[in-house]
């Protein structure tokens, strides 16, 4: 039967950058994919490209390319990524300038295009998940970019791809379009495009299914997290797999950290919605066969869904923060009258907030005052003020309240930081899959 192994390079925008190495030069692999778009990752770069129209594609994407390009041409390795976020076409030119600089010929770059919707959004009536309209956003809208399937990836293999740069797409579409090429499945085996989704759902997060994420020290002990390896996907034809690493990388692949990723970010194991398929993850059989290799089956799917899931990025409104620090005995007792103080002192100056949080961090952050109180008084702490508001100029006086501490606060203060931004928030619709028109835009070297 035969089998293809896909190697998972990366499992966000700033990921290390090493294990894809590994993958390249000692993981014997068909494919390397890196996953690295997360649902405000799109939005943001919209703003990059606004400022720049030749940026808003990953901002590590050259580091990326620069690290791998030469092993994968060398080994005839593919590669497919969606770090074109907000611009594939300029990334695959930046691409295409990176192999032309390391003396690569003849690689085909893909811009797989068409996730982009904005338009599409801003001409109908769009209701988000929130149940209110998404006109309602005006000026705030940033970016629509619908989450498109493995089709478009397909094609561009098809035609010649030995890298492919997408946009928007289900983040299991960038393992399944290789499955789909190499082994000839159709699009609507919903069997095998199940179990295809679980692979891609498997691999996705990269360092989460060898030991990241899942370290525990003393319940779940896991070496070698400095230089954790990066998984490999051994799929074969029917859609069954084996998820395993490069030998001798740190990490390790077991039963119970594909388990973990298997249930990550999954609402119903039944019906898991993706653009090719419903998955159903209920019948999934995991089982340890060696050292670092466990095997994946018993996924299969459903028909597909008749609308495509948008993401919609927009300006929410302005965080200000400032936090400092205290120590010594009476540390605890310290910061909780500092905070007392930004408290009256951001009434008496009358700021403009729609909500404000008052954390000691360390202490009653994270579980709230109720959690922390029978805990005994920490040697150190570190508080924190946030606020959000509609304005920058609101958002920068509380940073401001928040430092004065120095000099106008209790003993001891120190460390004092302060920042003020704009928050990009996103929220979700649907859209007919009709409406969206995808394209492959090339360039070579």
């Amino acid at each position: 039967m035969k089998r293809i192994r896909i190697g998972s390079g990366a499992g966000y925008s700033g990921d290390r950058i090493e294990p894809a190495v590994e993958l390249a030069e000692k993981g014997d692999i068909d494919y390397l994919v890196f996953e690295c778009l997360a649902e405000r990752t799109i939005a943001i770069a919209q703003q990059a490209r606004m400022k720049d129209p030749g940026s808003g594609y990953d901002p590590l994407l050259a580091d990326r390319m620069h690290a791998v390009l030469r092993a994968c041409s060398e080994k005839g390795i593919k590669i497919i990524t969606n770090m074109g976020a907000a611009n594939p076409i300029a990334a695959a030119a930046k691409v295409r300038e990176i192999a032309q600089s390391l003396n690569l010929r003849k690689l085909k770059i893909a811009a797989v295009l068409g996730d982009d919707v904005l338009d599409i959004l801003g001409n109908g009536d769009y209701i988000d998940d929130t149940g209110l309209p998404v006109a309602r956003l005006g000026d705030k809208l940033l970016s629509a970019n619908a989450y498109l399937g493995a089709q478009p990836l397909v094609e561009a293999l098809a035609q010649g791809a030995d890298i492919v740069i997408t946009g928007r797409a289900a983040d299991p579409a960038l393992v399944m379009a290789p499955l789909i090429h190499e082994f000839g499945w159709a699009m609507d085996d919903w069997h095998r495009l199940g179990q295809g989704t679980l692979i891609g759902h498997l691999l996705e997060c990269a360092g989460q299914i060898t030991g990241g994420y899942f370290a525990d020290p003393g319940h779940k002990d896991v070496a070698g997290l400095a230089r954790l390896g990066f998984p490999i996907g051994e799929v074969a034809e029917d859609g069954s797999a084996v998820i395993t690493k490069v030998a001798g990388s740190g990490g390790q692949v077991t039963a119970a950290t594909c388990k973990e990723q298997i249930l990550y970010e999954i609402h119903d194991p039944s019906a898991y919605l993706t653009p090719d398929v419903v998955a159903d993850f209920s019948g999934v059989r995991v089982a340890e066969i060696g050292p670092d290799r466990v095997r994946i089956s018993g996924a299969t799917g459903r028909a597909r869904p008749d609308t495509l899931k948008v993401s919609i990025g927009y300006i929410d409104s302005y965080i200000g923060e400032g936090q400092i620090s205290y120590a010594g005995p009476g540390a605890l007792d310290r910061a909780r009258l500092a905070l007392d103080i930004v408290a009256e002192r951001l009434k008496i100056i009358g700021l403009k907030a729609s909500e404000i949080r008052y954390d000691i961090l360390g202490v009653d952050a994270m579980h709230g005052a109720k959690l922390s109180a029978s805990s005994p008084a920490p040697y150190e702490v570190r508080l924190r003020v946030a606020g959000r508001t509609e304005t920058l100029k609101e958002a920068i006086r509380i940073g401001n309240e928040v430092e004065t501490l120095y000099t106008c606060g209790p003993a001891g203060g120190g460390g004092a930081t302060k920042s003020a931004k704009d928050i990009v928030a996103v929220l979700s619709t649907l859209l007919p899959r009709q409406q969206v028109k995808t394209a492959v835009h090339f360039e070579e070297t």
